[in-house]
């Protein structure tokens, strides 16, 4: 599963950690979080966030 950063504040959202912040368990895919979700660290909207590419 592909991880997403985000573009405000650089936090990194891993699917296979999840965000125990937030209540979202490990292996949850980012496209499945709810549009409600927010960044854990600055607080904005998933909108904000972009996949990192594989290196």
């Amino acid at each position: 599963m592909k991880k997403y950063v985000c573009g405000v504040c650089g936090y990194i959202y891993d699917p296979e950690q999840g965000d125990s912040v937030r209540n979202i368990e490990p292996g949850t895919a980012f496209e499945d979080l709810p549009d409600s979700w927010r960044c854990p660290y600055c607080g904005v909207k998933k909108d904000r966030f972009k996949p990192i590419e594989d290196e």
